[in-house]
């Protein structure tokens, strides 16, 4: 409708202008009649509508202003606000055009069949045909269309969607199993307990519908100022009026047109909504901007938006006869052939620590269990402890109980690994921190949030964990969507509160909050479909970027607003007094339309936030973040060296320490210097300041006194056996490196590399 109007309203502007230049001016003023005519009629149609929501916007003005001119014949005058009213609402709709906040992503996803046993086979039926007892099969890869029981087998699941599990989880026979989950492993039986409609996934679909409905009206900038602008128009225009009669009452309300009301908010939305497109986030029109704007609150899931969201390797934890790199090695040659979810994780540790991979031959894998299969000569087991031969029940070895405990302390997932029917290792996973999630909510807080909450499904623990290590004011974990849901709404009541997920868990959250933030570059489709905004960059930093964009955009709109009813009275008071006739004030409220738009525009220019690097400095930090992949390994074997002491043989524990120094010198040494001598100088000249990285100088110089330390203590104690000074010494120091690079890497990945630029998305 608003495209459609403004179609129509430029051509029978131009139309009436080009009647004129032929010295046909009775079909010219018939053009401007008929403009004027359509200008009025939406005015007032919008003018009802506003009132049905009983405010009064800016249309009321339009309206008076296009009736009043028509009425005294400046036709010219009324064609042109007809053609501006129609510009400002074609602009809105045009940048609120992906608004449409419809439930036909998580529709689509959502099965609409299953696979039923009937008579002794298979059948495919229609989902609605689905009754509770009925045993349906769950193929690898496939959505559960239905709450049910697992039957027969075990089975693996990704609950990310709906719990914020990072990690897959392993039901046992008999367990109950909700609809949207996915089996990550083999295919495994389900006996419904509920139909189609009454289950998980179509609750959750009812909730977002519910919480779409229950958003209240927001009211434009524009509206806002409009009552107070009709009110001292017609006082204005009245007092004209009664002072020299109607011509002088239609000079005013020709000065009085709204445009600034109608054109400068909009122009000023749209341009930062192009800000934000640049900047990888795309908000669904002005008025999530608007809102975004006064935000005070933020509501942040964990999985996926302030971790990574997929399961990655930290260390690996050796039985002491084979190395960590052959372990890791053995067991992601067997993963490559695994439907595990976490066999990707493996194989994707490996190949970024460099370890060679072969093919696996005999190949056996059994869901819930783990895997196992022939690997260079070698019979390798990859999977639970008593899959690979190790009885926890009757107390576990002490390296694996490091690895256990560990594990639990970080809320990370353990992985054992056997060769040749001897337990060899543990492989440790978890769902790591995104290095930029730090600084964001720094840059929140400095931006004007002032509460930061944490709301997962994950268990409390490994939420607390996350909530500690990036500041958050509260963490609310183990929620389910409906919980999500009143956890919002409670923040909605105490200030306007942003919601930023990516789970389908997360859509109806999403849809009540002020403003909706989803993951997009990875998130789930019904969580982006419910947001107001998407992020379409797999980075949570843009959030505080597109936060600033926000607010300068605000300001800048109302700086445009209330400069041009500023000029607009001070010409109402220029023409009430008969200084300004009708025709020279249209032009000079052309004048003043065109100054705040380009004041508007204004949006368009750097906004206030952290400037990207360079192409070479980006390179430059991406080389030195691949670098960090193969430093995290060194690293852990700081310590695993410092557990072989006192544990292991004495010559095998200093052997593994002199080896580990040796990488110390070659590797991390090296790393450490180049960082200081080429990537440091770049950041300096981005960061600005005096010497803005000089702490971390001071980490490197720390790191190089502490390695020469270790090599000093190593050349005391010569080719013979430690004793306990020695071994009490030489931990101190591997355990103090250990600490200061794993923070010191931390604070590098978080604070520097994550300033580089991804490539653009497509489209």
């Amino acid at each position: 409708m608003p495209m459609l109007l403004l179609a129509v309203t430029v051509a029978g502007l131009l139309a009436g202008g080009l009647a004129h230049l032929a010295a046909s001016s009775a079909a010219g003023n018939a053009a401007w009649f008929v403009v004027g005519c359509c200008g009025a009629l939406y005015a007032l149609w919008e003018m009802v509508d506003s009132l049905r929501h009983r405010r009064l916007g800016v249309d009321a003005v339009a309206l008076l202003a296009v009736v009043g001119a028509m009425a005294v014949g400046e036709l010219l005058a009324a064609a042109v606000i007809a053609v501006m009213l129609a510009s400002g609402r074609a602009l809105e709709s045009w940048a609120a055009g992906r608004a449409r906040r419809d439930l036909h992503a998580l529709l689509a996803r959502a099965p609409r069949s299953a696979r039923r046993y009937e008579g002794g086979g298979l059948v495919t039926v229609d989902l609605d045909d689905v009754r509770p007892g009925d045993r349906l099969l769950i193929a690898p890869g496939e959505l559960v269309p239905v709450d049910g029981t697992l039957t027969g087998g075990a089975a693996v699941l990704d609950e990310a969607a709906l719990t914020g599990e990072a990690l897959p989880v392993e039901r046992a026979p008999g367990d109950p199993v909700r609809s949207g989950v996915v089996n990550a492993g083999a295919p495994f039986d389900l006996t419904a307990s509920a139909r189609a409609a009454d289950s998980t996934y179509a609750g959750i679909v009812r909730l977002v519908s519910d919480a779409e409905s229950s958003q209240a009206p927001f009211v434009r900038l524009a509206d806002r100022y409009a009552f107070w602008f009709l009110l001292v128009s017609l006082v204005a225009a009245g007092a004209a009026w009664a002072a020299a009669g109607p011509a002088r009452a239609v000079a005013v309300l020709v000065v009085a047109t709204p445009c600034p009301l109608i054109l400068a908010a909009p122009v000023a939305m749209v341009a930062g909504l192009s800000v934000s497109a640049r900047r990888g986030v795309v908000v669904k029109g002005g008025a999530v901007l608007e809102r975004l704007a006064r935000c005070t609150t933020v509501m942040l899931d964990k999985t996926g938006t302030l971790t990574s969201g997929r399961p990655a390797l930290t260390s690996v934890v050796e039985a002491g006869w084979l190395p960590a790199d052959r372990v890791l090695s053995l067991s992601a040659s067997l993963d490559q052939v695994s439907q595990h979810v976490l066999a990707a994780a493996v194989v994707r540790a490996a190949m970024q620590r460099g370890c060679e991979l072969t093919l696996p031959a005999d190949v056996a894998e059994k869901a819930g269990q783990g895997i196992r299969g022939t690997v260079a000569g070698h019979q390798v087991t990859v999977g639970k402890a008593s899959w690979c031969g190790i009885d926890t029940a009757a107390g576990a070895p002490g390296w694996a109980k490091v690895a256990r405990r560990r594990a639990r302390l970080d809320g990370a997932l353990t992985v054992f690994v056997a060769v040749d029917g001897k337990p060899a290792g543990v492989l440790v996973l978890d769902d790591a921190v995104r290095p930029d999630a730090g600084r964001t909510i720094r840059a929140l807080r400095k931006g004007g949030i002032t509460r930061v909450v944490m709301v997962t499904g994950d268990r409390a623990d490994v939420a607390e964990k996350v909530g500690v290590v990036i500041g958050v004011d509260e963490v609310l974990a183990e929620r389910t969507p409906a919980e999500k849901l009143d956890a919002v709404r409670l923040e909605r009541r105490r200030a306007p509160t942003i919601m930023v997920g990516d789970g389908i868990n997360d859509a109806p959250a999403l849809a009540l909050a002020d403003v909706g933030v989803a993951m997009g570059a990875r998130g789930a489709t019904a969580s982006s479909e419910s947001a107001d905004a998407v992020l379409t960059v797999d980075r949570i930093d843009r959030l505080g970027e597109v936060a600033a964009v926000a607010r300068r955009t605000g300001r800048i709109a109302r700086q445009s607003v209330i400069a041009g009813m500023g000029m607009s009275l001070a010409a109402m008071v220029v023409a009430g007094v008969g200084l300004l006739p009708a025709v020279w004030g249209a032009l000079l409220q052309e004048g003043i339309d065109v100054a705040v738009i380009l004041n508007a525009l204004r949006v368009l220019r750097q906004p206030d936030v952290a400037a990207p690097l360079s192409a070479s400095d980006t390179a430059l930090a991406r080389r030195f973040s691949g670098e960090h992949e193969s430093i995290r390994a060194d690293i852990e074997e700081l310590r695993a060296a410092a557990d072989a002491l006192g544990v292991a043989p004495a010559d095998a524990a200093i052997a593994r320490v002199r080896a580990a120094h040796k990488t110390l010198v070659d590797e991390v040494e090296p790393h450490e210097a180049a960082e200081q001598r080429e990537l440091y100088p770049a950041l300096n000249r981005l960061l600005g300041g005096t010497d803005p990285t000089a702490t971390m100088s001071r980490a490197h110089a720390e790191i190089s006194h502490q390695i020469r330390r270790l090599g000093q203590l190593l050349d005391d104690i010569g080719a013979g056996e430690p004793d306990q000074v020695d071994v009490a010494d030489l931990r101190g120091l591997l355990y103090g490196l250990h600490a200061i690079l794993e923070l010191h890497t931390a604070q590098e990945d978080e604070s520097y590399l994550s300033l580089a630029e991804e490539p653009a998305p497509p489209g």
